[in-house]
């Protein structure tokens, strides 16, 4: 167990995670970020029980709120994150999830997220980053 700090049957997280300013919809943003390359891969939102399942399994969950419900990171593409490090700002209200990303972080099929960058002499967002898998032979859509 690479996190050893919830009781998972009893649902009880030590203080520290406690601590945590959850949402007036018990939601925490977390961003997600490469432990090595320190580059932004994502923002999701936890609520308790996925943060709890990320520190019991040392692989993110988060929770959907179009879907209302827990989803594991690559459940569907294979591209799990390990967990690294969990640190929280200075408020306590987001966390900063440093992981060991495989595969693409983005459903869109590139590293990160951010792949679009903004260039004000151009018309549309600047693609900046190198598409790694295609999202409809992954999700079959």
């Amino acid at each position: 167990m690479p996190f050893p700090l919830v009781r998972h049957k009893l649902k009880i997280m030590d203080p520290q995670l406690q601590g945590l300013k959850f949402d007036s919809n018990g939601l925490i943003p977390a961003i997600i970020q490469d432990a090595a390359s320190k580059q932004v891969l994502m923002m999701a939102w936890m609520n308790r029980e996925s943060l709890a399942k990320t520190v019991e399994t040392g692989k993110t969950h988060f929770f959907s709120r179009s879907r209302n419900k827990l989803w594991l990171k690559g459940e569907s593409s294979g591209h799990i994150q390990h967990v690294k490090s969990i640190s929280t700002d200075c408020d306590q209200d987001v966390l900063l999830i440093e992981v060991e990303q495989t595969g693409a972080a983005c459903h869109e099929g590139y590293y990160s997220c951010f792949f679009r960058r903004h260039d004000p002499s151009a018309r549309d967002w600047k693609i900046d980053g190198q598409r790694i898998f295609d999202p409809e032979r992954v999700y079959h859509k």
